[in-house]
């Protein structure tokens, strides 16, 4: 690879840290921003329109486990940061580091296309105005929590109340006075469904056709990700084991709070992390159902055969992975199942890189870290890349191992968090070693096209 200038799309946590790594290699970086300042979803009304971050939004990963190597968060903030102070934090790390000034807000990619120049990359600007730039090599940091996933298909009959996806979800006061039922069992849905529950007409509903491990922030007097941390150098289900006997003592089974049992194991499903749901179960402003069956006017009936009388339903049931500005050819059918080496590096091409587009069981910015270094040591020629039938078999063996422990919902994206930021960099000094080393020719990103 001979590459010199790379876009980076997206300037949230992935992307301004792979802006950083590239810089930091000596290459050329334009980042594409379409929203109007950095930070990505943490940035609340962020002109791009894409950010989910709701006023009592905090991170549930903890500040010690959460920050960049390399740029530690300030020693007065708390545990648990607010999601203002996470973006704040963000800006600051691009200030530091140069990446602001290369930055183009307000600048929508539209299309990624592959050229025998190199990366044609096509942006629409505020005004309207639509550019067309080439570049060596692409970084994808635009994220994955910001196109909602509705219920599909739809459940049987009409409501008639109103319906809003947690993604659209801000403050409370859209609850006053209101008969509240959340759908979903994962962070969002608790956030919301607690504070719902400071405001609405009797207890807000908690409905989910599956149930999963409630973690409170702090185990045993440390932040619980710490705890978790503890055992991360044992075989994920010994250190499943300690932790679910762990949580019992803690706080019990999620049946005692009246939810459905956990679909998993711990660390097999992603856990919900929440202190403050679990109080709001045992005082009842907040009430477990079942699934939904259906509609009727008002009336939302479940499956167990209750009904409630309900004037707003929160979908709080995630997101889709959509990459827009790239075709099929590049993302298959379903770009969840997409093939990258590391969950970086494309197999049809590596010059086309991603940063964040994964599932982990701990925080993400380590990670997109880690990654970044990773595809930045690469474009700039230390590091060598496996055999493409090695890029493959490894591919291969992550995937298998996915099914496994996570069953077939996003298995290709899923990492172990431990696991995976212990490994990029014994993957980055193996590939310095290859590269070393004197190899036949290289093989050039149209060659590893054909």
């Amino acid at each position: 690879m001979d590459i010199t200038d790379v876009a980076v799309i997206g300037a949230g946590a992935a992307g301004l840290t792979a802006a950083k790594a590239l810089l930091e290699e000596g290459l050329s970086v334009t980042v594409l921003e379409r929203g109007d300042r950095p930070g990505g979803l943490w940035a609340r009304e962020n002109a791009s329109g894409l950010s989910s971050a709701y006023d009592s939004l905090h991170l549930n990963t903890s500040k010690g486990r959460t920050e960049f190597a390399d740029f530690p968060m300030p020693a007065d903030w708390p545990a648990y940061p607010s999601a203002d102070m996470i973006a704040s934090y963000l800006a600051a790390y691009a200030d530091e580091h140069g990446v602001t000034g290369r930055i183009r807000f307000g600048a929508t990619v539209t299309g990624v296309r592959r050229t025998g120049e190199g990366w044609e990359v096509t942006v629409t600007g505020p005004d309207g105005v639509v550019a067309t730039g080439t570049h060596d090599a692409v970084v994808v940091a635009s994220g994955h929590n910001w196109d909602p996933r509705w219920p599909d298909p739809a459940y049987p009959g009409d409501f008639s109340g109103r319906q809003l996806h947690a993604h659209d979800y801000r403050s409370p006061s859209v609850f006053a006075g209101k008969r509240v039922l959340v759908v979903g069992m994962g962070n969002s849905a608790m956030d919301i469904a607690v504070d719902a529950s400071q405001v609405s007409d009797g207890p807000v509903l908690l409905s989910a056709r599956r149930g999963t491990h409630i973690v409170p922030k702090y185990l045993f007097g440390r932040p619980a990700d710490a705890t978790g941390a503890a055992l991360a150098r044992l075989p994920w289900r010994l250190r499943q084991r300690i932790a679910e006997t762990m949580l019992r003592v803690a706080v019990g089974r999620p049946e005692a709070y009246g939810l459905p049992a956990p679909a998993g194991g711990l660390f097999q499903n992603h856990p919900t992390i929440s202190d403050t749901i679990l109080h709001r179960l045992t005082h009842g402003e907040v009430v477990a159902r079942p699934g939904i069956e259906r509609f009727d006017g008002t009336t939302v009936r479940f499956t167990d055969g209750s009904a409630e009388e309900v004037d707003v339903i929160v979908w709080a049931t995630g997101y889709q992975v959509s990459l827009p500005f790239l075709g099929s050819e590049w993302t298959g059918d379903d770009p969840e199942s997409m093939q990258l080496f590391m969950r970086v590096f494309h197999l049809e091409d590596p010059t086309l890189a991603f940063t964040g587009l994964m599932q982990s069981t701990g925080a993400a910015l380590p990670v997109v870290e880690a990654q970044a270094k990773l595809a930045a040591a690469c474009f700039s020629g230390r590091y060598r890349l496996p055999a493409p039938a090695a890029q493959r078999a490894a591919v291969t063996k992550a995937y298998a191992a996915a099914l496994a422990r996570w069953g077939t919902k996003r298995p290709m994206m899923r990492i172990d968090f431990d696991q995976y930021v212990a490994a990029v960099p014994r993957e980055i000094a193996a590939g310095i070693g290859r590269a070393a080393r004197p190899r036949t020719p290289s093989i050039t990103s149209e060659e590893a096209r054909a």
